[in-house]
């Protein structure tokens, strides 16, 4: 039997409907050429992005929001950012509401999730992702999209809570948080746990990694990954 086109083995392998027009929309987003990971960092547009959810099981456990600002040319740029509520079956707990602050009705009334997924994409397009713990991150928004739109979300990420300390070898025993490097730094958070909120304060502190790995002679996206890669094998080494 003759194989499906990648494109469409999409929809007939994952169990997932999508409208023609989502269909579509998905389509031009993977029909993207692939960001250039070896372009100076002063350069390019990356994406920074933080999640709030229904707590911190990664099996379990429902995205519910998705905060994203870009960061283009050396600059934040904040008209060019992303929030959306995930509509939910349920709303989470009492103590999880309390945390992130999205409401009950809120959760319940949020964009339908394909709908919320496809607009992200929209807006992220092939650029590369920042976030600070990013396995969280990207495990809340592989599995929405694996579920919602029915594909592997693989996408390139640079993790700030192993790149700071690898630019950091002296702070890096005491700042462990992003709460801790951004008190460090001078950067403010009025409204924490607010996910677009949350996303510009990393983005903030992914302006002072991105100084401070040109003084160390790191003028990459790819080049800031693998020194967050070698933070990594250190981090494991010591256990």
């Amino acid at each position: 039997m003759i194989g499906l086109p990648g494109w469409l083995a999409r929809y007939f392998d994952s169990g997932v409907e999508l409208a023609p027009e989502q269909r579509l929309r998905l389509d031009s987003w993977h029909a993207l050429p692939q960001a250039d990971l070896g372009k100076p960092l002063g350069s390019s547009r990356c994406v920074v992005v933080d999640v709030e959810a229904s707590g911190l099981n990664l099996l379990e456990d429902r995205l519910i929001s998705i905060g994203a600002v870009a960061v283009d040319t050396g600059r934040i740029a904040l008209g060019d950012s992303f929030s959306v509520v995930l509509q939910q079956e349920k709303a989470s707990g009492r103590d999880n509401i309390l945390l992130h602050g999205i409401g009950g009705s809120a959760q319940i009334e949020g964009v339908p999730p394909a709908e919320a997924l496809l607009g992200f994409l929209a807006f992220l397009g092939k650029d590369p992702l920042v976030a600070f713990h990013a396995v969280f991150d990207d495990t809340m928004i592989r599995r929405a999209i694996k579920r919602y739109l029915g594909f592997r979300f693989k996408h390139p990420w640079l993790d700030l809570a192993y790149a700071m300390p690898g630019l950091n070898p002296p702070l890096a025993q005491r700042l462990r948080s992003l709460d801790d490097w951004s008190n460090h730094f001078g950067i403010r958070n009025d409204d924490r746990h607010n996910a677009l909120a949350d996303a510009i304060s990393t983005a903030q502190l992914y302006l002072v990694a991105v100084a401070q790995a040109n003084r160390k002679n790191i003028k990459t996206y790819h080049g800031m990954q693998s020194l967050e890669k070698m933070q990594h094998w250190l981090n494991s080494s010591r256990t």
